[in-house]
């Protein structure tokens, strides 16, 4: 059950319906963004903790959660000017930017392109360049290519056997099963004329989201506004699990991400660190890609930090 004290509420903008969540408080704007295959009740436990100094809110892109979910509109510039009519018809000016993951795609071209509307940048796990040598390696080369978690070719007919299957098949979300986690994915499946549970997200919006994520060229030198970035590193990690992969399996994936996943966050790291000089780089050793999450006080105390300097 959803238990965040939030309003819930839509904007018809640029063809579409986008849902928003507004979590009340006074001040500046902060607007937050998921990343790919989430809502904006994803941080359902995370917002409502900065409304006694900003106005928070969060506002789920076009393809997922209960927004629309059109066949087309998946680039950069449509996403971001979906972002920006948003504000424009929920009357925000200037906004604080916090984004997770794919979010890193609207709040760089953003920035890029309205540096005045910016008031500050927040990427929490997202500031990464996947158009990158060491991330195609790191894709290329992954032992999951050669690994069938358990479950996922079965038929589930209720969230819970859904989410269960998920949550043994991935090892990462039962770390992160909180409540709010659970109400979100609530918005991310459906049921078929039979009864099935499957993913609202189509097989050709997922991939033209990816397509974004791994062609779009960071703009990142141009972001003047004060800027946060978390990095979580060894995250990968988190996908292990001890009950159904083998040892060497296990050691493969360790190694993978001793190596190559962590080449590519470093160098994400250091390639953001020379554009964006002013920023402040948070590192989370053994960290989660939902850092917002497994992490949450430490990303809540450095945001808030932050966010009142």
């Amino acid at each position: 059950m959803d238990k965040s004290p939030h309003k819930s509420g839509f904007v018809r903008v640029n063809g579409v319906i986008l849902h928003y969540l507004d979590w009340g408080g006074s001040g500046d704007v902060l607007l937050f963004l998921a990343g790919m295959g989430c809502n904006a009740h994803i941080f359902d436990d995370l917002a409502p903790r900065f409304t006694d100094t900003f106005h928070v809110m969060a506002l789920t892109r076009r393809g997922h959660g209960e927004s629309d979910h059109p066949e087309t509109g998946y680039d950069v510039d449509t996403l971001t000017e979906d972002l920006r009519q948003s504000l424009d018809a929920l009357g925000i000016d200037t906004v604080i930017l916090g984004g997770h993951s794919m979010a890193n795609v609207e709040l760089s071209h953003f920035s890029a392109l309205y540096p005045e509307q910016v008031l500050k940048l927040v990427f929490l796990d997202a500031a990464y360049d996947r158009t990158s040598a060491s991330y195609k390696d790191m894709v290329e080369n992954s032992p999951w290519k050669h690994i069938q978690p358990p479950g996922l070719e079965a038929d589930y007919y209720s969230p819970e056997g859904y989410f269960a299957a998920m949550k043994r098949a991935y090892p990462s979300f039962t770390l992160i099963w909180t409540e709010a986690l659970e109400g979100q994915s609530l918005h991310e499946i459906t049921k078929t004329p039979d009864g099935k549970i499957i993913d609202r997200m189509s097989d050709a919006i997922s991939k033209a989201l990816g397509d974004t994520l791994t062609s779009y060229i960071l703009e990142d030198s141009k972001i003047k506004a004060p800027a946060l970035a978390f990095f979580a590193l060894s995250k990968g990690a988190k996908t292990i699990s001890d009950e159904w992969m083998t040892d060497q399996q296990k050691a493969e994936l360790l190694k993978h991400v001793e190596t190559r996943e962590n080449t590519w966050t470093r160098e994400s790291i250091e390639l953001f660190r020379r554009n964006v000089p002013h920023a402040k780089i948070v590192e989370i050793p053994q960290g989660h890609h939902y850092c917002f999450i497994e992490q949450e006080e430490l990303v809540y105390e450095e945001m808030r930090k932050f966010l009142l300097e």
